[in-house]
């Protein structure tokens, strides 16, 4: 990493300044009275004449050990707060890391909610290069307020996604979703805020502009990757039932059954700039896990983030959730969920299509959701290409592992399946 190199030149400089102090020191003990403080008091503590003779390299070694040693550490400490390091970590161990994490692909993740939160969590292990492009429907909870008090795009989801790319995870969540008392007067109007909603509010605000205030909250808190909204006006989501009924709202839509397409208002709504030049740069784009209506659907419907999609050179990774979702996805094996990506989106926006194969992870008996199998017809199969891994948590059967899928995604090359199939082939199918 070429450090050797400048520790010699550092090493020099040292040695340099050493032999310039022997020379002060030198020139110091002639002035110096041997006899006592005399007429030159200071020279005379400075040169420690009122130590034995035999005694004086002793001091000057243990006193500059002392300082050496205090100054090492303190430096250490400053090199490894940025890096987000612990002090047990190795500082050598901790570069290596962060260089080869730069050097890793560059990957998009497009969706929502808890599905994309595992996801990035997963992957930033592997590399730096992440950008979560992250749906702003939401209209509930303290996202839902500020919506409609500040007329910002919804940040919860935002939120949740920066915290999960943090480097202290663990501090950075508590703290970004700490949400102050709802009751008690010492909450004032912040009751019921996620701290992090604030935060972003409030950088948007100094910036002027949500896509600005969200950069510098990336930068802020020093995340590996960044998160970027899908658009920087906020979005509404709206959904059309089996029956003819209509809804309005992310949060009415998750709990709605039979649904049969939804759409977002304002129809207009452009993608953010951010979001479209990492499509274009990606080596890779992840869409989902997540919920199929309200998370992944009000990304892939502002058309822009569908026409960057086709015109990547990326291949698209579509990630099924391991299990359906009460309400809108209730009794949908997968080919549900591709034919209504399929309806909203088009042809030419997915090459493969990665499944849960692993269907004896732990889940409650009285567990009123139900597994994703992974199986596909013959007729998705000439149009995608079909991968089954082992990406669920054992211990939790209706969410990813993100170790496992983060590494499921990163095989795809040794699979073979990373060239772009072509938009032509997908739609004589």
């Amino acid at each position: 990493m070429g450090f050797k190199r400048w520790l010699v030149v550092i090493f020099v400089g040292e040695l340099l300044l050493a032999s310039a102090g022997a020379l002060v020191l030198r020139q110091l003990y002639r002035e110096a009275a041997p006899e006592g403080p005399g007429s030159s008091p200071i020279l005379w503590l400075l040169t420690l004449q009122f130590l034995p003779l035999g005694l004086r390299p002793v001091v000057l070694v243990a006193a500059g050990a002392a300082v050496f040693l205090f100054g090492l550490r303190r430096l250490m400490d400053a090199l490894m707060e940025p890096l987000g390091g612990s002090r047990g970590a190795p500082l050598v161990e901790m570069l290596v890391r962060d260089r080869t994490l730069a050097r890793g692909a560059r990957i998009v993740a497009i969706g929502g909610g808890t599905g994309l939160s595992t996801l990035l969590r997963g992957l930033k292990a592997h590399t730096s290069n992440l950008t979560a492009i992250v749906t702003v429907a939401d209209d509930g909870g303290s996202s839902g307020k500020l919506r409609t008090e500040l007329g910002m795009p919804p940040m919860g989801d935002i939120r949740n996604c920066i915290a999960a790319l943090a480097d202290t995870e663990a501090t950075m969540t508590r703290l970004l979703q700490y949400r102050f008392p709802e009751d008690g007067e010492a909450s004032g109007g912040l009751g019921g805020h996620a701290v992090g909603n604030v935060l972003i509010a409030a950088l948007s605000e100094i910036e002027g502009d949500f896509e600005e205030g969200v950069r510098k909250m990336n930068g802020v808190l020093a995340v590996r990757g960044r998160v970027v909204p899908a658009a920087p006006v906020p979005l509404t989501l709206h959904a059309e039932l089996d029956d003819g009924a209509t809804l309005i709202g992310q949060s009415r839509i998750a709990r709605a059954r039979g649904i049969r397409r939804v759409w977002v208002t304002p129809l207009d709504a452009r993608a953010s700039g951010d979001a479209l030049e990492a499509i274009a740069a990606a080596d890779l784009v992840v869409v989902g896990p997540g919920s199929l209506f309200t998370s992944l659907l009000p990304c892939l419907l502002v058309g822009e983030i569908a026409t960057a999609l086709r015109a990547s050179t990326a291949p698209c990774v579509y990630v099924a959730n391991v299990a359906t979702q009460l309400g809108e996805t209730e009794g949908f094996a997968l080919i549900d969920h591709l034919d209504a990506l399929q309806r909203h989106v088009g042809d030419g926006v997915f090459d493969v299509v990665l499944a849960n194969g692993n269907l004896g992870a732990r889940a409650p008996s009285d567990w009123p959701a139900r597994p994703v199998a992974p199986e596909l017809p013959e007729s998705w199969r000439r149009r995608v290409r079909f991968v089954t891994a082992d990406v669920v948590d054992a211990d939790n059967a209706h969410h990813h592992d993100p170790e496992k899928l983060a590494l499921a995604l990163l095989a795809l090359p040794a699979l073979g399946l990373m060239r772009r199939a072509r938009p032509d082939a997908l739609r004589s199918a």
